[in-house]
């Protein structure tokens, strides 16, 4: 699938009110010093990401900061041909804007809302303040960078070594741990280009977790309805997935 069948525009987000409460459902901003969450609050802003919600495009000048709340980010690249694949997700363990964390303003990568959900929406100004000036907020931060570097290569031997039938449960698991609800709102196109696979191998193998009673599968839902299958069918990836974003992915303070 090309990018350019990815809605870029900035519409389609609703804006909500943020409260405090709603900064422990991530677990960069439950480690806000009190003070500092109040001014987060005023700062920011709480907005509800439909499916295709474009973060910020490549080569674009990131001027927001969304750290999700039960929203899943998806970073992809695009190819020459127009073809795009997934190189990394977000969800309410971290933050989109991995670059900004490396003195970066800029990416070769995209990035868009895979899975709706709400995210807290931060000005780049204050992101960058909180930065040099809050070592509370800083460390959290790069225990998230660690993390998701740690996996990313793991994604690489993943993508290379392991069938779409296991990918596609280790996608399904980190998912469901990331928005913390049983269905996921997901296409089988849109799941294809997270994957690196063709349709048709993406469709044979929600078949067959479904077959399996893993799953149950609607146009646009995914309802997970044995998890524990799901983990006995998926790769050794979930694992390592698991002993990196173990802490950041504790259970949302409700």
């Amino acid at each position: 699938m090309s990018l350019t069948r990815i809605a870029r525009s900035k519409n389609g987000a609703k804006t909500l009110s943020l409260t405090e409460a709603a900064l422990e459902h991530n677990s960069i901003l439950r480690h806000a010093r009190e003070e500092e969450a109040a001014r987060i609050v005023e700062v920011s802003g709480l907005v509800e990401m439909p499916t295709r919600y474009m973060i910020y495009d490549a080569g674009e000048t990131i001027s927001q900061v969304y750290f999700p709340i039960d929203c899943v980010l998806s970073v992809v690249t695009e190819m020459e041909a127009g073809e795009a694949i997934e190189v990394g997700t977000v969800g309410r363990e971290g933050m989109s804007g991995i670059p900004l964390l490396m003195g970066g303003t800029t990416t070769a990568n995209s990035c868009y809302c895979q899975v709706p959900g709400q995210a807290v929406e931060m000005p780049i100004a204050h992101f960058h303040h909180l930065l040099a000036n809050d070592a509370t907020f800083r460390a959290p931060l790069n225990r998230y960078l660690q993390a998701y570097v740690n996996f990313l290569g793991q994604l690489t031997g993943c993508n290379r070594l392991h069938s779409v039938y296991e990918r596609c449960a280790r996608w399904l698991l980190l998912s469901q741990d990331r928005v913390e609800k049983d269905d996921i709102a997901l296409t089988h196109e849109y799941l294809a280009m997270m994957l690196g696979s063709r349709r048709s191998g993406v469709t044979i193998a929600l078949a067959a977790l479904q077959n399996a009673g893993f799953i149950r599968y609607v146009h646009g839902h995914i309802t997970i309805v044995n998890r524990a299958g799901l983990e006995e069918v998926t790769c050794e990836c979930y694992a390592v997935a698991q002993k990196q974003f173990a802490e950041l992915l504790s259970p949302a303070i409700p």
